[in-house]
């Protein structure tokens, strides 16, 4: 049976079970990092003069057997996904990947040196594929955008107001700082880092004692509150990121189990379990029925049939 289903088996199966044993091979990504690290390597001794003068043609030669490396493990990695091609395309990591390695063969990218610098070095984040810690700090990045924007939004409005409040009262005694909107922005979101706050609060108390109100409510809201916050979104994305790796191609984890081990499944499963039991149960009930009445008529024909014997014997 196994052989048959092997002979009938598409080629596009076939070919995807192969790559696919190659690609998920520890000699393989072990090879692939390889390298990216030696693609790295050499990228660092470019930036030497005397090397590129001396080995210029080595080096040449180098990466044009890097880019064939990473040309054929992204064509391998392509095919292991043959028979699924949705799945290729929905791993962020290969369309990464798919144009770090097309681009490079475009002209653009062959006749402009620093594009094709640029392009070089983001193999290197590539890194990154075959490092899990790596993989989630990344995605933990890319989760905690939409609580960053919030934050920019909230941080942004907080330095505006304080800006303007600090305008209006130390542009005449500290128009370096003061002056105008921007300096006063910019003085302000370095004192969110609490650079030079001990030397902001002595320059505003030479102005006026109640400038420790202003310093002291902007930096509980801007670096204790902001910050806090910033650290508890990024610390959220960390963890769904964590989840999401310890599942297989980032699929969403198994349904919880109940207190008795039990699946808890979702409510259309759920319900399409009851529908079913329900019919099952009024199957049972018919069938019961009907057994009962069948019972019912037995026993009362076995209690005419000696009462008509006695008569007829009378």
């Amino acid at each position: 049976m196994e052989m048959t289903d092997r002979t009938v088996a598409p080629k596009a199966h076939v070919l995807a079970e192969g790559s696919r044993r190659i690609v998920e091979s520890g000699w393989f990504g072990m090879a692939v990092f390889g390298v990216i690290i030696a693609n790295a390597a050499v990228l660092g001794v470019e930036t030497y003069s005397g090397a590129v003068e001396r080995w210029h043609t080595e080096l040449k030669t180098l990466e044009h057997v890097f880019l064939a490396v990473f040309t054929v493990e992204i064509l391998l990695r392509a095919v292991a996904h043959a028979d699924r091609p949705r799945d290729f395309l929905r791993d962020p990591w290969n369309l990464f990947d798919v144009a770090v390695v097309v681009l490079a063969f475009l002209p653009i990218a062959r006749e402009n040196a620093t594009v094709l610098r640029l392009l070089r070095l983001a193999r290197v984040l590539r890194a990154a594929r075959f490092l899990p810690q790596v993989r989630i700090v990344l995605a933990a990045i890319g989760k905690s955008i939409p609580g960053m924007l919030s934050f920019v939004l909230v941080g942004t409005l907080l330095l505006y107001v304080y800006a303007m409040v600090g305008w209006v009262f130390f542009a005449d005694d500290d128009p370096e700082h003061y002056g105008s909107i921007g300096r006063a922005v910019l003085t302000l979101f370095l004192l969110i880092t609490l650079d030079g706050l001990g030397d902001a609060v002595r320059a505003g108390l030479e102005i006026s004692r109640w400038t420790i109100v202003y310093f002291g409510s902007f930096v509980l809201f801007g670096s204790f509150v902001l910050v806090n916050l910033l650290i508890g979104v990024v610390i959220n994305s960390l963890e769904e990121a964590r989840q999401m790796e310890s599942t297989p191609e980032g699929r969403p984890p198994a349904a919880p189990a109940g207190p008795g081990g039990e699946v808890l499944l979702g409510g259309e499963v759920l319900r399409d379990r009851v529908e079913t039991a329900r019919r099952a149960l009024d199957e049972l009930q018919s069938a019961l029925d009907a057994a009962d009445g069948t019972c019912v008529c037995g026993a009362v024909e076995g209690r005419r049939e000696p009462q008509m014997t006695g008569v007829s014997s009378g």
